[in-house]
């Protein structure tokens, strides 16, 4: 008769194979996607740096305080099976399923005294959200940090305090950001529960993140890698304005948008059962994860938010119990109906393009694109902008055979045109980057002001001022979705 231990473990495997198979079937259309924005221009090509020259610290990017695990743990994937996108994309989902397991496994835990199968729904919850759908198969570290806090939380509430230790090490060696998860074990155990002794063994992911930034400190002179990168994500992010927009920015995210207010009602409602040790210290995770990269990071990513999911998921489950049986199912089939709608539907407001399936229409646009130009213009000198401009440069991206000849450019605003060598360049490539400013439907005067005093001056040259400023015309244009990719040529 098999042990309860085993049986349990066997469970356990079932329910991960289980979230797999999900993932991969709902992925299988993606699987050999060109890699995207961050992907493109950091994470792979620090992967490949590790790969192909055993290079810890990037060198053919630019290298930044991101400690290296998930590059490592990709670099080892190609060591295996060889580099591919495909092969990429699978080894981000086999994370994204664990991170699917331990966010349920973690919902069981907090939600024993709770009636319905709130675990079911939080990893149902997930599974829909758009934000987790597009980050589970990137090749980036926010998903990865959400598996993890999950796994290291969840071990945490069981008393595995040494096991648990051992995965935040792996944590903070995933995403730097993701300390204050450590940060609040070590707190909870000194200060609420006197257990000094083992509150200590949570200074091993400081240590080992300290590690890394010596050896980053030693290799580049800067303790972030570069002084760019501190100042944008530091330095200048720093500010109270800047952290009071960062704050309502995660607000309206975990709980308004996608119909998540739906989820926001619900937590109103039910909030009496989110009450004891348990729920105490999970959502002093989540709030202290919420705080750090509300503080720290120039960008503003809404992917910063992930490793708060399995908490927050967990909570609007647990919260419905409180609901008869027809209402709870009814608010859960909106919730999850809702977060469907929202990997489809493009906000009337700028957002990143990762969010939702937005980004595999600028990935099609800029392979239609880049085809075209390897196809009819292969010698040409091409202008453009990042992360078009990287895309061109190296075939093992996805979108070109062989390297082409490429002019970097900041941006396509008038300031950039007016510093191009028009003798160096014989192609011009200008996109969308910004919803809702430069495509989609709300390009009023009104939204332009408002957009700006919040996101800067974003506004690309129009047609005429780069006729103007180059003497270039438009060539071809693709849209798709409201996006677009257009390629300009001199006029004859």
């Amino acid at each position: 008769m098999p042990s309860p231990v085993r049986s349990k473990t066997a469970s356990i495997a079932i329910f991960f194979v289980a979230f797999l198979a999900i993932l991969l079937a709902i992925h299988a259309p993606y699987l050999r996607l060109p890699f995207f924005w961050d992907e493109l221009g950091q994470f792979v090509p620090a992967s490949l740096d590790i790969h192909q020259l055993g290079a810890w610290i990037p060198v053919t990017t630019l290298p930044n305080v991101h400690p290296p695990a998930v590059m490592a743990f990709l670099a080892l994937v190609w060591k295996i099976v060889g580099f591919s996108i495909p092969a990429t994309r699978v080894a981000m989902l086999l994370i994204a399923a664990a991170g699917v397991l331990f966010s349920f496994l973690l919902a069981i835990r907090l939600s024993r005294n709770t009636a319905g199968a709130p675990a079911f729904a939080a990893a149902i919850f997930l599974i829909a959200t758009p934000m987790f759908y597009t980050q589970s198969m990137m090749a980036q570290l926010d998903m990865p940090a959400m598996t993890f806090t999950a796994l290291a939380l969840l071990l945490f509430l069981d008393e595995r305090i040494v096991a648990c230790a051992a995965v935040c090490t792996v944590l903070v060696l995933v995403k730097e950001t993701a300390l204050s998860t450590p940060f609040v074990f070590a707190a909870w155990l000194w200060l609420r529960e006197r257990r000094i002794r083992e509150s200590l063994y949570f200074l091993a992911p400081a240590f080992a993140l300290g590690v890394w930034l010596i050896a980053l400190h030693h290799a580049t002179g800067h303790w972030l890698g570069n002084d760019e990168f501190a100042r944008y994500n530091v330095s200048d992010s720093l500010q109270p304005g800047h952290i009071l927009g960062t704050v309502a920015r995660r607000v309206y995210f975990l709980f308004i948008a996608d119909g998540l207010w739906i989820g926001a009602i619900t937590l109103f409602i039910g909030a009496r059962v989110l009450r004891g040790r348990d729920w105490n210290i999970a959502l002093l995770v989540a709030a202290a994860q919420i705080l750090l990269v509300s503080m720290f990071g120039g960008a503003q990513l809404d992917r910063y938010n992930m490793p708060v999911f399995p908490i927050l998921y967990a909570a609007i489950a647990a919260a419905g119990s409180v609901f008869p049986s027809s209402w709870r199912w009814t608010t859960q089939a909106a919730l999850t109906i809702a977060l469907l709608i929202g990997l489809f539907w493009n906000p009337p407001y700028p957002f990143s393009f990762e969010n939702t399936l937005a980004m595999t229409d600028m990935v099609g646009l800029q392979q239609q694109a880049a085809e075209y130009i390897e196809e009819r213009a292969p010698d040409k000198r091409i202008a453009t902008p990042w992360p078009f401009s990287d895309a061109l440069l190296r075939p093992e991206l996805g979108y070109v055979h062989q390297r082409l000849k490429v002019e970097r450019m900041d941006d396509v605003r008038t300031g950039s045109l007016a510093k191009l060598n028009r003798a160096n360049v014989d192609v011009l490539v200008v996109f969308c980057r910004t919803w809702a400013l430069e495509c989609g439907g709300l390009d009023s005067d009104f939204a332009r002001s408002f957009i700006q005093r919040g996101w800067g001056d974003q506004k690309q040259a129009s047609a005429e001022q780069i006729k103007e400023s180059l003497g270039f015309v438009p060539l071809v244009k693709w849209t798709r979705r409201g996006q677009w990719i257009e390629i300009y040529v001199p006029e004859r």
